[in-house]
């Protein structure tokens, strides 16, 4: 059996990325450590159930979303990355930012923030 925890934060972004094109709300939330925080301006969600509450309404905001990853900075167990994306609706992302902590081959912690504006 793998053992997640050999995960390096590379690994589990790969993981994560991967979930969040297919907008597999299990499988983010399974990137995600059991008592993991999502920090928005939305609010505060906390653990599996808050994350995946979280990701819905992003995919609610960018339905079936194409993501641009513009900068991505590793720095030990943390991650940097700024993105815009395309939803199929009539938003798109501009201007996104999440920062991320990896810990024990999971995700501790995310914070997300974006602007979301009309497609013209």
């Amino acid at each position: 059996m793998y053992d997640v925890s050999a995960r390096s934060p590379q690994e589990i972004f790969t993981s994560h990325g991967k979930a969040l094109e297919s907008e597999d709300l299990d499988a983010i939330a399974a990137n995600f450590a059991e008592n993991a925080m999502l920090v928005t301006p939305r609010g505060v969600r906390v653990g599996r159930e808050g994350i995946r509450e979280g990701f819905a309404e992003l995919f609610a905001d960018l339905p079936r979303a194409r993501w641009d990853l513009k900068v991505q900075t590793f720095a030990g167990d943390f991650l940097f990355l700024e993105w815009s994306a395309a939803g199929s609706g009539h938003n798109h992302a501009a201007h996104g930012v999440d920062v991320f902590i990896f810990r024990d081959g999971l995700i501790q912690a995310q914070t997300f923030h974006y602007t979301l504006a009309p497609t013209s």
